[in-house]
Parts: structure tokens; sequence; C-alpha cells
């Protein structure tokens, strides 16, 4: 009975996405008092039905009900409870429900926290999702309904992937989701735009933060992905250039350009036609990885599905969406009227070079990454684009972009001395040239990474001086510093952190890809092997079972130069419902590194295969992107955002009189 529930709420949140996709239109283009108020109810009443079928697919999941298709092929009575809630959407069918459930969340969230929007704008924004949640709730019910039924339900289902049976892929597609999903809103407020022919300040502020919403669930979601990439496949890797996870950096790189761009339009009234345009062309990487996922077009990891029907519908959806989008930019932002004017060498220009460049960068990963499909299609040649090409391409490309991240803020509006903001980054230059001596004493090299760390540095000391700088640090008392940084406001703060943290992201994968040592050997028990003065000796094996799958436990222990013991419990471990094999690594993390240990198979000889690892500053990666996290979150909080957009006074100004 539940199970039905779900199935009829999600058909009557297709008729409620057909009234949202089409009430609001009308009632902004008639100025209906009382139709422009439904808009929000129906938005909000969508995402309490999709939520209610979201409910009702995962109660399946816990009961086990394998009278669902669905459950049977991704659940099974061993499963944790944990897994088993999270193969809900460890599927593509509830997937895709999940997505649709996040993008009605965030219809509803406008449709509650948008009062202060004018009415008919507010109207098209829920109009706009309305047509979006229409088309992927035709998508689920016609070609992926999660509620299917089988006449006669097995007595057990078929289990799932063992390696999304991790509490690291738990949380990684919720986060993914929400920043896919959150530019939504930002595609939204652009095409309500540009059908009302009006984008400013108020605009910007209103769009800021949803976008920046999305681009902290996003920066999550993919930071999350690396981390159980790195632990769960046992390869010591923490990103591939696999086209799904291209597809996730694509949006965050236009949705980071987007951030920026759309200060300009909220501070200067400038660069409206390119917000608008960055802010169609994040949701479109956003549908694009939704479409490489479920299209069959993939073999990854990550993919979902492989039914060619599934991503023709897709693929329709993608060309009406983007397509209709861009075909109303067209029209449209010629009509869009300029804002102040500025000179290169000033804020805005060290703001719109780093747009360009980000963009370039996201133009480069969409080309390494469609290249070989289009040439499969067209030739049916196969070729793989890998690291080499997006290294040879992408780090030239990012390298101006964060030289220019320390200029930017520095900088005034509208015009700027260079030589003066250079003057007052001394201290930057003076740490980059000691931080480069000391590596190069240390390392010796290579040369990229004496110059990743020289980048890193003139980042992150240029971040901090900027912010010292607004604070008035050590140019005057104490006291009078901290009154200023309590009172700056939150943004900046956030501002300050999210650029730190790309500093020490930046210093982790310089540091990681540099100094790696890896040794591969087969030892018996009680063998040792030395890598980078670190003595790894395999002191002992077990074999376990656990609640769904067996195992078989090394215990190795480690002698670091420092005279301190570690010990590392890697396993292999084989799940009993799949017959799949998967490696659990064993890892010590700390400050300078992590030490990384994986234990294979047997060999002829009976002794058993191990691969470690020291990995020089690999943590750091992790930290920083938790520190920009942080420093969005922190953005987030700032009251500016929450109130909006103050409305202009059309009060005329009192007169003071003279003295």
């Amino acid at each position: 009975m539940i199970v039905e529930i779900g199935h009829y709420a999600l058909v009557l949140s297709l008729v409620m996405a057909m009234a949202q996709s089409t009430i609001p239109f009308i009632a902004a283009s008639r100025r209906d008092i009382v139709l422009l108020k439904i808009a929000p109810r129906l938005a909000i009443a969508c995402f309490a039905l999709v939520g209610t079928s979201f409910a009702a697919l995962t109660y399946a999941y816990v009961t086990s009900d394998f009278s669902v298709v669905n459950v049977i092929a991704n659940s099974h009575t061993s499963k944790p409870l944990i897994y088993k809630i999270t193969g809900v959407w460890a599927n593509h069918e509830g997937s895709m429900l999940l997505w649709v459930m996040i993008l009605t969340l965030f219809a509803s969230a406008v449709a509650a926290f948008g009062r202060n929007l004018p009415p008919s704008l507010l109207a098209r924004v829920i109009g706009v999702m309305g047509i979006i949640a229409l088309g992927f709730l035709l998508f689920i019910l016609l070609t992926s309904n999660p509620f299917e039924r089988v006449v006669n339900p097995p007595l057990n289902g078929e289990g799932m992937n063992p390696l999304l049976q991790d509490p690291g892929i738990a949380i990684h597609p919720p986060f993914l989701y929400l920043g896919y999903v959150g530019f939504s809103v930002a595609f939204a407020f652009a095409v309500a735009a540009l059908i009302e022919g009006r984008v400013d300040p108020a605009w910007a502020r209103w769009v800021r933060p949803w976008t920046l919403a999305a681009w902290v669930f996003l920066t999550a979601g993919i930071g999350l992905g690396s981390w159980w990439a790195y632990y769960e496949l046992g390869w010591g890797g923490w990103w591939f250039w696999d086209p799904v996870e291209n597809a996730s950096f694509m949006p965050w790189l236009a949705g980071t350009a987007l951030l920026h761009s759309a200060i300009v339009v909220e501070k200067r009234d400038a660069l409206k036609s390119w917000t608008i345009f960055l802010a169609i062309l994040a949701f479109s990487f956003s549908l694009l990885g939704t479409f490489l996922v479920r299209s069959g077009a993939l073999t990854s990891v990550h993919a979902f599905a492989t039914d060619p029907t599934r991503g023709v519908f897709i693929l329709f959806l993608l060309c009406l969406t983007v397509g209709g989008s861009l075909m109303l930019y067209a029209w449209r932002a010629p009509t869009l009227k300029g804002g102040g004017l500025f000179q290169p060498i000033s804020r805005e220009g060290a703001l719109v070079f780093n747009n360009v460049l980000l963009s370039i960068a996201a133009a480069m990963v969409l080309l390494g990454t469609l290249y070989p499909l289009l040439l499969e299609t067209v030739t049916g040649e196969k070729i793989s684009v890998g690291a080499p090409f997006f290294n040879s391409t992408f780090v030239p490309i990012m390298t101006p972009a964060i030289i220019a991240m320390v200029f930017g803020p520095l900088m005034p509006w509208k015009r700027a001395d260079l030589f003066a903001v250079l003057g007052k980054l001394k201290i930057a230059i003076a740490a980059v040239i000691l931080v480069l001596l000391v590596t190069y004493w240390l390392a010796g090299g290579p040369a990229f990474a004496l110059f990743g760390m020289g980048l890193a540095t003139w980042l992150f000391v240029g971040t901090i001086l900027e912010w010292t700088s607004r604070i008035k640090l050590f140019r005057g008392p104490l006291k009078t510093s901290l009154r200023r940084m309590r009172n700056l406001p939150r943004s900046a703060h956030g501002t300050m952190l999210a650029h730190a943290g790309v500093a020490i992201v930046v210093a982790g994968i310089t540091g990681s890809q540099a100094w790696t040592e890896e040794s591969v050997q087969s030892l018996g028990i009680g063998d040792s092997t030395v890598l980078s003065g670190h003595t790894f000796t395999l002191s002992s094996l077990r074999e376990y079972e656990g609640p769904n799958f067996v195992a078989r436990e090394a215990t190795i222990t480690i002698a670091t130069p420092g005279e301190r013991t570690i010990t590392l419990t890697p396993e292999k471990r084989v799940y009993t419902v799949e017959g799949m094999p998967t490696t659990e690594a064993g890892i010590q993390s700390g400050i300078t590194g992590d030490i990384y240990a994986v234990i294979g198979d047997e060999d002829a000889n009976g002794k058993w295969v191990t691969r470690f690892y020291v990995k020089p500053m690999i943590p750091w990666m992790w930290t920083g992107g938790l520190v920009m996290v942080l420093g969005g979150l922190m953005s987030l909080s700032d009251r500016r955002y929450r109130v909006g957009a103050p409305a202009r006074s059309t009060k005329a100004a009192p007169t003071v009189p003279a003295e």
C-alpha cells in the first residue's frame, strides 16, 4: 500500500508540475494578484508530493519489499540499514527521484524565502523550475519508474555494487545533486530576467545566495567523491579525469565564474549579459552530467544506466532546455543595458580576466570529455583522453587565474594602479622566495613542484594580506583591528577562507604529485620492505566475516624514521551476494602526509602481493576543500544574503539647510 501511495504521489506531482509550469507565467503576464499568490503554493505542493514518493521508496528499501523491481535489483536482507537507505539513490531510478526531489525542494525554498522578490519575477522563476520538473517527472514515469512491481517476488534481492557500500558514498551523491540541481535556481532567475528584460543589482543580490549554496554543495560533493576514490578503490589516486568526474567539475568552474560575475553586476551594474550566460552555462553543464551518467555513452564506476532509450530522452530534454534558453538569450540579451564603465586594470578587470580563464578551462575539460565520444560516433575510432592532455591544458590556464586572485581583492573599483598593488604584496613576494628556497633545500625539485609551492604560497599569503589590510592589522591599536574584524561583513571573511582553501588545495596537489613514493612487492608473514625510510612488515593475516562479506585482514607494522611504530590493517573483501571483491586500504594520516597500505591476492609462491605508498601533503587537499566549504557557509550566513536587495527609495532626500 505504501508503494502505491508513492506511485500515486509521483503521478500527482506530474499534474502539479504541469500547473506550476503554466499558471505562474499566465499570472505574471496578466499581473493577476490571485494567481501570483497561487504560484508559490504550487511549488510547495509539488515538493510535498515528490517528497512523499521518495519517502515511500525509502520505506520499500528499509522493509526489503522485494515485490518492487528496483528493490530487488539493488538491495538484500543482509545489507546493513545504512546501505539499504543509500541503495535508494545508488541506482538510476532512485537517483532520478532524488534529483527531482532536490529540484522541487529548491523551488519550494524560493517560494518560501522569495517574499521580497517582485511578484512577477518570483512567479516566472517558479514557472521555469516547474518546466524543468515536468520534463524530468515525465522521464521518470515513462522510462524509469522506481515503483514497478513484479508478480512473483523473490525471497531475496540481488544486492548492490559493493563499491557503493561505503559511508562516503552515502553522502557523496546527495551533496553532488544539491550542487548540480542548485544551479537550476540561477538558471531560472536568468531565464525569468530575460523574459522580463531587466537585470539590475537587485537581481544579482537575489541570485548570489542561491548560486553560492549550490557552489558550496558541489564543492563538498566533489571533495567527498575524490576522498572516497582515494581510500576505497585502492590505487592511491584521488582524481582520474574520468568523464563523469569532469561532468561534475565543469559546472563547478562555471558556477565559480558566475559567483564572481554576479558581484560585478551587484556592485557596478556591469557584465549583465555575461552573468546571464554563465547562469545558463552552469546548469547546462549539470544537465550534461546527468546525460553522460545515464545515456550509456560512458563505461564508468559512476554510470547508472546503459539504456539508449533513456539517453535519447535525456538528450531531448538537454537540447530543449539548453537550446531554448540560448535562443531566448540570443533574442533578449542585446536589450540588456550595460552599466558602469571600468578600466582593464581594476577590480572589475581582474574579475573579468578570472572569469574568462575559468570559462576557457571549462571549455578545455568539455573538449577532452566529449571529443572521444564524438570521434567514435562519427568514425567508429576509439581513443582515450587522459591526464596528460588535461594536465597540459588545464594547469597553464588556471595558473594566471590563481595569480589574479590575489590582485583582484586589493584593487579598487573602476581603475587601479598595478604598481601600487604590487607594493602591497612585498611580503607575499618575499614569502614565495623563502618557500622556494626551503623547498629546493629540502627536496631539490622537480621544477613543477617548486612552481606549485610558490603559487600556493603566493595565493595564501596574498589572501591573508588583503584580509589584514581590511582590518588595518599592525597599523593601529590591536583593539581597533579587532573591532574592525568584528564589523567586517561575514562574506569578506568567507571570501578569505575560500581563497585560502584554494591555496591549501594547490599545495596538497603539488606535494602529493611531486613526492609520492610507491612500492609493490610480495611479502610472506614476517617479511619487510623499506620505502622512503619507512620499514613495512607484514606481521599477520586473519580472516573474518562481516554482515554481508568475508574479509582477509592484514596487519602491517611500520617503523618510521622517527622511531615511531604505526600499525595499519588493510583488507581484501568479497561480498557474498554479489561475489565481487573490494579493497579497503589502511591509511595513517598526518599533517605532513599519508602512509597508505593495500593487501592483494596470494601469489604462486605463497606470498601476498602488497602495495605501499608514502604520500606527502595529500591530506592538505581535503583540508583545503573543507576550508573552501566553510568559507562559502560563512558567506551564506552574512545577513545581506538573507535580507535580499534593498528597494530604492522613491522619496526625495530631505533638504539640509546650509550653515
